[in-house]
Formats: C-alpha cells, sequence, structure tokens
C-alpha cells in the first residue's frame, strides 16, 4: 500500500544532489585547468627546445 502524508526524504536527497553536482563541477574544473596548463608547459617547452634536425 502507499504511503500517506509527506514524502520522507525529499529534503536530504536535494542537498545530496546539490552537493553532488557541486563536486562534480569542481573536479571538471580542476581537470580542465590542469589540461590547459599542461599544455602551456609543453608549449614553452617545445618553444624553447632547440632543433637539432
Amino acid at each position: 500500500m502507499a504511503k500517506t502524508g509527506k514524502e520522507k526524504n525529499t529534503r536530504n536527497k536535494a542537498k545530496h544532489t546539490k552537493l553532488i553536482n557541486k563536486k562534480k563541477n569542481k573536479l571538471k574544473k580542476e581537470q580542465l585547468t590542469r589540461k590547459e596548463k599542461l599544455k602551456e608547459i609543453i608549449a614553452n617547452a617545445n618553444k624553447n627546445k632547440p632543433n637539432n634536425d
């Protein structure tokens, strides 16, 4: 049988979803900044490397 009254976990689920989305966005941002930093380092290394060809 279906329960009557207010739903039990809606507030906790909403908070959890919000926190998880915040965490995922933070990780994505960190990964993008890391990739950009690595690209910049590689570009500088290739620019400063003498051509021995």
